[in-house]
This record gives structure tokens, sequence and C-alpha cells, in this order.
């Protein structure tokens, strides 16, 4: 919509239509009617953005987000009512795009033509809940005796065990075997039976599919050279698939290339050809994308070899399809054939021949990962100082060559001095998806800014080989967006004024182990040394945060957290080693903390909380100022010592336990059992609490419902928070029964 500032209402318009010996004459008087005739433009210019904009509001593709209840109203369209009204404000903005999503009104009139068909619940999936779905009708996968008068070729009640590919797809969307009939509805709230006679499963993908384009292999560590791993930490991950756009017009179903899938070893394999030996990489998933002129999306997998196998070709090359071979590389036991390369899908692995070493090994490939959080190639917002230089770099002596204005210029003994060419406000931006392995410490002059970030659709990877050491002067402040760092973590010294870590992810532990546990799991991400720095983290993934400040020489530390995990690694979030904020020898650091829609592992010992909403905090708080801030609609660990509290858990439940107690029974030690019972039920649980692994800080199916709704407007509490998964799956819920076949028993099963 255009406003008064867009360049097509210029202030000017009417005053450029006078003639110019008016134009002249007011000039010579200080041009009072060119500022009259400009308050009149101003409100000529808002009714006329407010007349386009009548028109625009007609059609739901282009109406303002107040005016499609009334243009869903039109067509018979009703909302959800138990997710709750529509706000207006600027903060509900996002709820309302899942209460009445623009394209699930758009099509509804569609839906209704098509009411009753498996193509249409896989698009309402898509539409309403926004995940990838395959609608399966299991009566068709009931086992029966193949009757000889009324045949029905692939039904029948017994199960081919040799049908290898047959059998690794039991119970997922793609089963094919037959079943006997479970008597449990499948849309039913307590135990789901997925084998009914009248049952529909909407099988939903969950987990999106992040690609990383031309990042280099790991060497495996205390390994032969001829060992890597695709993932760039050394650890195991599951290789996903690219999903392909399905059916343009909507009829067939789902295929297993549609959609984002962890990618098993038989179906890496292509089919096997007799004579050939052995099954070679299938072209759906590895190689180049078709029409991809840039060279460097990957259908799923690719991997490069410079001149390997015989480095007679000192060009860059990809290894071809026909070279590779899906392996099981479980122990790394496996050897491939001469001028072959096994990959292992499942756990992310690539192996050479031992006589065939590669010079470098690069590759592409997509991992798993709920959210766009903690930096990847996915689009983001990038912000920056107003007239800041930006130089964008590509590779380590580049980068350290740009960096050298912010490198320490004193000599001797002196204070720190920061180089005088150094730019007042400057922006690095790392250009590919590489690894920048350096040794580095940032000084800003007063007043001065930083920022180094990841160009969009990147992940660059900062591997410290020490502590990057961030000192500066009085109003400097720093920034890092987009990037992943690990080998060592970050130190703030000096008058620093603050430190933004916005999309990026510092590794907790430094770095992991091949299981995904982490390298040095007491090792913090931040430490803060006697410096106030304003420390503000959002939309990334961090380790353990220490602030070693002097208590009598400086006021707290402000920490702002919002959307973001802080990991301090440890499997029980309750120890005294494992402490997502505190200060070194087990202290309360000198910190006043906010915090809204994260997850936190581990202890927080702090000075004050000012504010925490929609917070898991999974290890025991430690307050100094518990008469200051409050904790809205969180989950706190019980014997925390926190400000006051409002709706969270688990109070709310054991109060309600120990109020039902108490009407009906006067046993003391009866109704405490029956709290702590309560507060072991509340306690959220997650699919994995291990950074690397596709599940990981996501709530299992198992989780209470007062935390999986238990946040101020409903939605989960933690860190995915904004996904809005608790109304997306309500919603659907809702749709599944207004347009499913009739007598049909639908439900959504989850796939991820």
């Amino acid at each position: 919509m255009p406003t008064i500032a867009d360049p097509d209402y210029p202030l000017d318009r009417l005053y450029a239509l006078l003639p110019m010996a008016i134009q002249t004459a007011d000039s010579e008087q200080g041009e009072p009617l060119r500022a009259l005739l400009q308050v009149i433009t101003e409100q000529a210019n808002l009714l006329e953005s407010d007349l386009v904009q009548l028109y625009d509001n007609w059609f739901v593709e282009t109406c303002e987000p107040w005016v499609l209840p009334y243009v869903a109203d039109l067509i018979g369209h009703r909302p959800i009512a138990a997710l709750g009204e529509a706000g207006q404000d600027p903060a509900a903005l996002a709820r309302n795009a899942i209460l009445l999503g623009r394209r699930e009104v758009a099509q509804t009139l569609r839906y209704r033509r098509r009411k009753g068909t498996l193509a249409l619940l896989e698009q309402l999936a898509r539409d309403v809940g926004g995940w990838p779905a395959r609608a399966v009708e299991r009566q068709r996968l009931l086992s029966q005796t193949v009757s000889l008068r009324l045949g029905q070729p692939g039904r029948s009640a017994g199960v081919d065990l040799r049908d290898g590919a047959a059998l690794r797809r039991l119970g997922g969307p793609f089963d094919s075997l037959p079943h006997t009939p479970d008597l449990r509805r499948l849309a039913s709230t307590r135990t789901q039976g997925l084998h009914t006679p009248a049952g529909v499963g909407v099988f939903l993908w969950r987990l999106k599919s992040y690609p990383v384009t031309l990042a280099p292999a790991t060497p495996l560590e205390r390994g032969a050279r001829n060992l890597y791993t695709f993932s760039v930490l050394g650890n195991d991950t599951p290789l996903f698939n690219r999903a392909r756009p399905g059916d343009a017009a909507g009829c067939a179903p789902t295929g297993l290339l549609q959609v984002p899938h962890a990618i098993g070893r038989a179906e890496f394999s292509a089919p096997h050809q007799p004579g050939a030996g052995f099954a070679t990489a299938s072209t759906e998933y590895y190689g180049l994308a078709p029409g991809d002129g840039s060279g460097r999306e990957a259908q799923s997998v690719a991997i490069w070899a410079p001149g390997w196998p015989d480095h007679k070709d000192p060009a860059d090359q990809q290894v071809p399809a026909a070279r590779v071979i899906s392996a099981d590389l479980d122990g790394w036991n496996y050897q491939p054939p001469e001028n072959h390369v096994a990959v292992d899908p499942v756990r992310g692995r690539i192996a050479f021949p031992l006589h065939q070493l590669p010079k470098r090994v690069w590759v592409s490939y997509r991992y798993g990962f709920s959210a766009d959080m903690g930096g990847g190639e996915y689009r983001r917002t990038l912000r920056q100082h107003e007239g800041a230089r930006v130089e964008r770099v590509t590779g380590v002596k580049a980068l350290k060559k740009a960096l050298e204005h912010w490198r320490d210029a004193s000599e001797g003994n002196n204070e720190p001095q920061a180089p005088a060419d150094q730019p007042v406000h400057a922006v690095i931006e790392l250009g590919d998806s590489g690894v920048y392995e350096l040794e580095v410490d940032i000084l800003l002059a007063a007043g001065h800014t930083l920022q180094l970030r990841a160009a969009q659709r990147t992940r660059p990877v900062l591997r410290l080989t020490h502590g990057m050491l961030i000192a500066g002067g009085a109003g400097s402040r720093f920034t890092i967006d987009g990037l992943m760092v690990a080998g060592r973590g970050l130190q703030l010294a000096g008058a620093l004024a603050s430190l933004t870590v916005r999309h990026s992810t510092l590794v907790p532990g430094w770095s992991l182990e091949p299981d995904c546990n982490p390298a040095q799991p007491v090792e913090p991400s931040i430490e803060v040394l006697d410096s106030g720095a304003c420390i503000v983290i959002g939309h990334s993934i961090v380790g353990s945060i220490q602030v070693n400040n002097d208590e009598v020489r400086t006021d707290p530390v402000q920490l702002r957290i919002s959307d973001s995990v802080v990991d301090a690694t440890g499997a029980d979030c309750d120890s005294p080693q494992c402490e997502a904020i505190g200060a070194a020898g087990s202290r309360l650091a000198f910190v006043q903390l906010r915090v809204e829609r994260s997850t936190i592992f581990g202890r927080v010992m702090t000075h004050a909380i000012e504010r925490a909403d929609d917070t898991l905090f999974m290890g025991r708080i430690s307050v100094a100022r518990r008469q200051a801030g409050c904790m809205r609609f969180c989950y706190v660990t019980p014997g925390s010592r926190t400000p006051r509290r409002f709706q969270c858990q688990p109070d709310l439940a054991a109060a309600a336990t120990e109020r039902a107690g108490r009407d009906h029974a006067d046993d003391d030690e009866a109704i405490e059992a029956a709290r702590q019972e309560e507060q072991r039920r509340v306690r959220p649980v997650f699919d994995s609490v291990r950074y690397g692994t596709p599940a990981y800080c996501r709530l299992a199916l198992a989780c209470a419902p007062e935390i999986v709704r238990g946040a101020e407007d409903e939605s989960e509490m933690g860190v995915f928070h904004d996904l809005y998964q608790p109304q997306r799956a309500a919603n659907l819920r809702q749709r599944l029964d207004e347009f499913s076949p009739a007598g049909a028993d639908s439900g959504i099963v989850y796939a991820t």
C-alpha cells in the first residue's frame, strides 16, 4: 500500500502544478505557499492511498488483515472458536494468520467442490497447517482372505518376508503391507488406532529440510584420511530429502520425493542392475538439481572431490552417481571398492578407498530441523547501522585482511588502542558456507559498530582456535548474524556497550562428538570479564553464559533473550556443573535477565529476573532480588527461588491437585504425594535434548497439555512458540472433520 512517504506521492506534487512565475514569487517571500500546499498535499495523499486500499480490500489476496474475517464471512467460512478471537494489535498478527489463514479463505469454495477426496485432505494440511502431508485410506491396507470370485490383486492376508523394501516402510505413510483391524478410532484423543476400517490417516512432516551448499566435509579425527562426515562439527547427522513440488492440479497423491523425509540407505540406492555387482546412488537423491544453472543446488546430496580418483584433472569435479555406493558405515568398517565412494545417508558419513585418498572434499546436503533459527541457508531480515560500510569477503585470507581494522594497534605494554583508520560503522559479510578457521580478537573504538554476518542463503562457520575477545570503548557495539561459531567461545571485556547474537549458533560445548555429545560440556559460549555490555540473543542457539563482574564497581549486566535456546549441555539440568547462566565458582551472575519464548537447559543463577514470558526453565532458578520482576506463563523447576509468578507450571497443576485432595481427604501425606506426582507429570518432555539432532528441543507428543497449550496465547511454551503448532493442529482437525469423506474417521499421524 503506498504511503505519504512513497515516491509516487511526493509532497510537492500540487506545488509543481503552479506556474513558474508564482513559484518564483513564493520563493522570494520564503515559500509560505509551498508550506501550505505541502500540508494540503499530505492530507490528499492520505485520502488517495485510502481509496487505493479500499479497492484492494475487495480481493482476498490484497485485503488488509482486519478485512479478512469479513471476506471469510461472505462465503460462510467460520474460524475455529476454540482457538480464541483474532486480535488486531501488531503482536497478534502472526497468530491471526493461524486462526484465519489467507490461503485457507481463498480456497474455501474450491475445497467444497472437492469435498471427500484424499487429495483435498492433503491440500488442507498444507494450506491450513502448513505441513507437507500424505492422506492414506487405511481400509485398503486391512488383511483379508482373497476371493476367487472378486479378485483384488495386491490385497492378501499374508506378508512376503523377502520383500525388504516393503518391510522398511512398515507403519509409515508409504506402508503397503496388510494389517489386522484395529477397533480404536484413528481420531481418538486417548490411544490412537491406525488400522481402522473407516480410518483415513493424514501423515504430517513437521521437520523442515534445510540445505548446506558447497561446505567442506570434515575428516574423521584420529583416523584415516579417507573417512569424512557431512557435518562440519564431525557428528553424525541424517541426510534429508529436498521436497519437490507436487502435482500442479492437486489430484495425484503425495509421493516420497515430495516430502522432507530422512533418506534411508535403500532409498538412496538406484535399482540394482544385473551384472553391476552393487547398487549405486539414485539420481533422484544424488547429484545436481535439474535446471539449476548455478551448479550449486543438489537434488539432496552431492560430493565434490577435486581431481579424484586419479588426480589428473586439476579442476573441481563432482563425484558422479555411478561412483557412489549406499553403505552402512557403522564403526567405519566398510571398505568401498576401487574408484567408488561409500555414503551412509542415515549417519551422514563418507568413506573413500584407502589407496585413493582425495585432496579435498566438498559436500552439499540437507539436514532436518523444526524452525528457522540458529543460522542457516534460509532468508532472514538483515539490519545494519544507517550509513554502514558493507564489505563482502570469501575465504579465510580475505576475512583476516578485512578484520585488520579492528585489531589491537598498541605496542608493548600500553593500553589497547584501536587503529586510526577503523571505520565508524561497518559490516563484514561472509559470502559462502565455508569454514573460517582463525585466531582473532576484536577491538572497537568508542562509538564504533561492527557486524560480522552471513550473506543471505549461506551458513558460514567460524572455527576459533582460541576464544574471541571482543573489547571496545564507550558506546561500541558488536553483532554476530547468521553464523555458526565452534571451537571456542566469545569473551567480552572493556566498555563495550552491547553484543547482539542474531540467527546464530554458538555451539553448546564448543564442538560435538560423533554421537552429538558436547566435546567440552562445562565451557561457556559467552563469558563476560568485567564488562557492562548489554547482551541481546534472538533466534539463536547458545551454550552457557558466564558473567564475572565486580558487583561493587559495575551495574548489573542486561541480558535479553528471545526465541532462543540456552543449553548448558548437562544431562541433569539441576547438577551444580550445569549452569546455563551463572558466574565462576557457582556464584550468582550479576545479571538482570529478561527472557521470552525460549528454552533454557541448566540452572539459572542471577541477580534479578526483570521479566520472563512463555519460557521453559529446565533447571532450578536462584534469584537474589525476588521482590523485583515477574514470571508469566512459564515452566519453573520445583524448588526454584524466583520473583512472583503468574499462571506458571507446575504451580497451577499442583495447586489444583492439592485443592481437590483437600476436598476429599485430610491425609497430608497423600495430598503431598499426589502433588509431587502432578509436578512430575507436568514436567516438559522433549524428543531430543542434544544439539545436532533433527528433533532438538521439540516437545514430545507425550508432553503434558499444560505445557503444549500453556503460553499466554495458548500456544506451546518454549523456543518453538511462534510455530503455533497446537493452533495449527486444532484448526486442521476441525477442517478434516468438515471435508472428510462421508462416514470416514480422519485423524492426524505425525510422520516426523
